[in-house]
């Protein structure tokens, strides 16, 4: 009898537990259930996911790279506290780097690259929740760089907004930035469209100080400690 070979699952893709975890932690973070300078203790998310200490400190090194979480001598993992200076640094390096991305980018688009970035947009202004927001936010952006053909430069600057998340999290509700930024989005569309490269790198950068202003504006006082 043959294999139905469509709906056999590649178990050597399959996600290991420290992919798993990882994910989790990082949602977490990303949400504001894990708060700035809070203590990540690896023997209650070894305990949680019933597996041994080993993929949770894999996953927080790996987190650690990302810039999330950092160790500290007698207190362990810990999330990450940015500071405003360091929130803008962040929010200038990506303006830059997905400003040049989509520079690359445009010689090399297809009417299916407009075509998937409009679904994204379509997405991203009927959705509700704001955790769907920066997910579809960076499908949305990731989409206009595929066609540069940098890998490199698309997971560099994947890592940058993964810093980014928990805040963009925050402007989105509290600044009511979705309208704001569906409408710049499709601004961003239209100069793909017309081959302009110039014009889109520069409503990009625009497009991304410029919520980096409104978070600064609408960002909640840190919690005493």
């Amino acid at each position: 009898m043959p294999f139905n070979t469509a709906q056999v699952t590649n178990l050597g893709k399959a996600p290991t537990a420290s992919d798993v975890i990882l994910k989790f932690i990082r949602d977490s973070i990303a949400d504001g259930s894990l708060d700035e300078g809070e203590p990540i203790r690896q023997d209650d998310v070894a305990r949680l996911f019933n597996v041994s200490k080993i993929p949770v400190r894999e996953a927080l090194k790996r987190l650690e790279a990302e810039g999330l979480v950092e160790f500290h001598r007698n207190k362990g993992a810990i999330v990450t506290s940015v500071s405003e200076p360091e929130i803008a640094q962040i929010f200038e390096v990506r303006a830059i780097l997905e400003s040049n991305a989509i520079k690359l980018s445009i010689p090399h688009m297809t009417e299916k690259t407009f075509e998937t970035a409009l679904a994204y947009c379509d997405a991203f202004a009927k959705d509700t929740d704001v955790a769907r927001w920066s997910e579809l936010n960076w499908r949305f952006h990731s989409c206009l760089y595929e066609d540069a053909e940098r890998p490199f430069l698309v997971s560099t600057i994947r890592s940058v907004n993964d810093r980014l998340e928990r805040y963009l999290r925050v402007q989105l509700t509290l600044s009511h930035g979705q309208e704001t930024a569906d409408r710049e989005h499709r601004q961003i569309i239209e100069a793909c469209r017309e081959r302009d490269e110039e014009k889109a790198a520069s409503l990009v950068y625009a497009h991304i100080m410029s919520a980096c202003r409104s978070l600064l504006e609408h960002l909640p006082a840190k919690k005493p400690r």
